[in-house]
C-alpha cells in the first residue's frame, strides 16, 4: 500500500452529493478535518454539483464515477449512493487503484463484500465502510463498563428499533434497492452488538412480516418488509436478537438491551442504565454517555494511510453485519436457520 508523507497529500472525493442529510458535504468536511484535501465530486444531479462548488470552491465536478476516474487524480473515494450501487461503484474504483470508503451498509450481499475485498487486495488499496457510529457515546460507554465486568458474563443482546409508521416513498423503502428493512438501522445495531459479543457467529435465523404497508406505497411488491426479526447464535453460547419494525405500537426505551449474569445494561442516547437486582431490591443507575466521536473514523483512515496505524473498520469487520443480514433474509424465506460462513 502506498504511504503518504502527510495527510494533505491525500486527495479525496465523493460519489453522490445528493440532498438527503447533506452527506456529501458531511463526508468531505470530515475528511478535511482529518487533514485530507477535498478534490472531486461525482453527482448525476447538476443542481447538487452546483451546491458542491459553493461548499468547496474550486472542487472538481463530474457527472459520473467513470469520468472522475478518467480525469481526476483523487486518491480516496467515498461512495454515498443507494445501497445496491455500493458494490459495483466500489469495484470500479478499487480496480482503478483508488482507496474506497462505502457508506454503510458495505453492500447488500456477502458475495459483493467478498468481491470488493478481493479487488482491494489485488490493487493494494484500502477498503473500509463508514461505521462512524462505532464511536457513539452509548456504545463506548457500554463497552467500557461491560468489559470491566459490570454485569458479569454477557448472556444475550437484544437490539431493537421500531415505531408504527407508514414507510416513506423513497429508495430506502424499496427492498431491491435498500436490501430490506433490516439494512438501514439494523446494520448500526449489529455493529454495536458485535462490539459487545466477542465470539464467532455459528448460525442465523430470520423471520419477516410482509404486505401490510406495501399496497399503500409506490413500491408494491418491491416494498420492504413491515417487520423483520433475526436471531444470531455464537460459539461461546451467547445469542443476539435484532428487531426492526414499522408495526410497533409499544416501543421500548433504548435500542440495545444487554443481559448478563450479574445485571442488565440498557443503551439509550443520553443515558445508559445499569440494572441490578439483589434479593427483593432492584437498583437502577443512570450512566451519562460521553459525546459521540464519529470524527475518529476519517482520522483513523488518514493515520492508516500516513502512519500505518491499524485500520479500525476493516472490510472483514464491515462484512460481518452484511453476512448476518443476508442470512436472516434467506432464512425467513426458507423457514429454517442457516449456518454462517464468516464467523
Amino acid at each position: 500500500m502506498k504511504r503518504y508523507k502527510r495527510a494533505s497529500n491525500i486527495k479525496v472525493g465523493v460519489v453522490g452529493y445528493g440532498g438527503a442529510f447533506n452527506m456529501g458535504r458531511v463526508h468531505l468536511q470530515e475528511m478535511q478535518k482529518a487533514g485530507m484535501t477535498p478534490t472531486a465530486v461525482a453527482e448525476i444531479d447538476p443542481t447538487r454539483l452546483a451546491v458542491a462548488t459553493e461548499d468547496f470552491p474550486g472542487i472538481e465536478t463530474y457527472s459520473s464515477l467513470p469520468a472522475m476516474l478518467k480525469k481526476s487524480k483523487v486518491d480516496l473515494i467515498t461512495i454515498i449512493t443507494p445501497h445496491n450501487t455500493h458494490a459495483p461503484l466500489a469495484l470500479r474504483a478499487l480496480k482503478a487503484g483508488r482507496h474506497v470508503v462505502c457508506e454503510k451498509p458495505m453492500a447488500i450481499k456477502t458475495a459483493e463484500c467478498d468481491a470488493m475485498i478481493a479487488a482491494a487486495k489485488k490493487s493494494g488499496v484500502v477498503l473500509s465502510t463508514y461505521h462512524n457510529r462505532h464511536w457513539d457515546g452509548p456504545i463506548r460507554n457500554a463497552v467500557q463498563h461491560i468489559r470491566a465486568g459490570l454485569i458479569g458474563d454477557v448472556v444475550r443482546v437484544e437490539a431493537h428499533w421500531g415505531a408504527r409508521s407508514k414507510p416513506r416513498d423513497w429508495w430506502r423503502t424499496s427492498r431491491s434497492i435498500s436490501g430490506g428493512i433490516l439494512y438501514d438501522w439494523g446494520v448500526h445495531l449489529l455493529e454495536y452488538s458485535l462490539q459487545i459479543i466477542q465470539s464467532d457467529i455459528t448460525e442465523v435465523s430470520g423471520h419477516a412480516k410482509n404486505g401490510y404497508w406495501a399496497p399503500q406505497t409506490k413500491w408494491k411488491k418491491d416494498a420492504n418488509e413491515d417487520e423483520a426479526f433475526a436471531t444470531i447464535r455464537f460459539r461461546d453460547g451467547q445469542w443476539l436478537t435484532l428487531l426492526i419494525s414499522t408495526l410497533e405500537s409499544n416501543p421500548r426505551r433504548g435500542f440495545l438491551d444487554i443481559t448478563g449474569t450479574e445485571g442488565s445494561y440498557i443503551l439509550d442516547w443520553k443515558y445508559n442504565e445499569h440494572v441490578h437486582r439483589n434479593g427483593a431490591k432492584t437498583k437502577i443507575r443512570k450512566l451519562r454517555n460521553p459525546r459521540p466521536e464519529g470524527w475518529r473514523f476519517y482520522q483513523n483512515i488518514s493515520d492508516h494511510l500516513t502512519k500505518g496505524t491499524k485500520l479500525v473498520i476493516t472490510p472483514e469487520w464491515a462484512r460481518r453485519p452484511i453476512h448476518i443480514l443476508e442470512l436472516a433474509s434467506l432464512s425467513a424465506h426458507k423457514g429454517r436457520a442457516l449456518p454462517a460462513k464468516y464467523k
